[in-house]
């Protein structure tokens, strides 16, 4: 398999509820617009702490600095996996489990911290810029890797960019944070780009309007019965969304792009503090079970936790997901 390295830079921010407002143009225009911008990576999640953005840094500089605006420090670059030379974007999802031995558990194991971002068309891998010689080194064994550049693959080489310095192999971390998984079934579709106008209305009411006041941050300590959860993707002209099976409703199902089975989905939602960006292992820490078990899931973090996505039928088979400790569920 070929493991490619998207060429432009992405960086990971959040905008609190109560500066949205300040954010709402050049969101909108990225969101409904991408003709209009030169964003063409951007991704953006409700969740009820806050809203969580990635996007590639022409779209980044469209967003004004303010004290409603929380961004990490680290550049980082997106890697994608492509089974035999074709586009991801071209074939199923493989999911974050399928790449869990290949990719996620080698790179925690060699001290890498990772983001995840499953789309309806594929996966993909955020890690920081300064880390790709550590990550080149790490996967070259098993995938061949090539850089974009100006739009065209190119070999990574890891002598090019280690300049004599790697990372030491460390233990995978031991940390267990846990889980809490809400009551809400989840669906994964994506829409035609020449659909969004005829949605644009519900997407905006559904994203900035649903909700008028700000989520309470959700306690690790209690269940779940539901939880506010919207991500909406569009990278390199292909749309994904994620949304539960009550919002879906207000769409109109002729423009909505699903799988031939219909199939919803469970949420098993990561952390019980904010999880920050240094901990390496937390993604193989829920993605390594699952593929042990033959669980396809989807994969998505935010800026203060991490959420996996797992079809209905396989959740009651991930309670002992950590060690034998059973999740929150209901």
């Amino acid at each position: 398999m070929d493991l490619r390295i998207l060429e432009r830079r992405v960086r990971v921010l959040s905008i609190a509820r109560g500066g949205l407002w300040l954010y709402m143009h050049p969101l909108l225009k990225m969101l409904l617009l991408p003709q209009r911008s030169r964003c063409k990576f951007f991704s953006l999640t409700e969740t009820p702490e806050d809203y969580t953005v990635i996007l590639d840094e022409e779209g980044f500089k469209e967003l004004p600095p303010s004290e409603f605006l929380q961004v990490v420090d680290s550049t980082w670059l997106v890697l994608n996996v492509l089974s035999n030379g074709s586009s991801s974007a071209n074939i199923q999802p493989i999911g974050v489990t399928k790449i869990a031995k290949s990719v996620i558990a080698p790179l925690a194991e060699h001290n890498v911290s990772v983001l995840m971002l499953s789309t309806y068309q594929t996966d993909f891998i955020l890690v920081r810029e300064k880390d790709l010689p550590v990550v080149i080194h790490t996967l070259e064994g098993e995938f061949d890797i090539y850089k974009e550049v100006n739009g065209e693959p190119v070999p990574a080489n890891c002598d090019d960019t280690s300049n004599g310095f790697l990372k030491p192999k460390q233990a995978v971390n031991s940390t267990v944070h846990p889980v809490q998984s809400p009551q809400n079934r989840f669906c994964i579709l994506s829409v035609a780009p020449d659909s969004l106008p005829a949605i644009a209305t519900i997407l905006i009411d559904v994203l900035f309007y649903s909700h008028s006041s700000p989520k309470e941050t959700v306690s690790s300590s209690q269940d779940l019965n539901s939880i506010t959860f919207f991500a909406f993707s569009l990278i390199e002209g292909y749309i994904s969304i994620v949304m539960d099976a009550e919002t879906k409703k207000k769409f109109p199902s002729d423009l909505l792009l699903t799988s031939s089975s219909g199939e919803l989905w469970r949420m098993v939602r990561i952390g019980g503090q904010p999880l920050g960006f240094d901990e390496c292992g937390i993604v193989a820490q829920i993605a390594e079970p699952l593929a042990n078990a033959d669980i396809s899931a989807y994969y998505i973090s935010t800026f203060n936790f991490d959420h996996a996505l797992v079809s209905q039928p396989c959740h009651s088979e991930i309670q002992d997901l950590q060690g034998g400790k059973p999740m929150h569920t209901k």
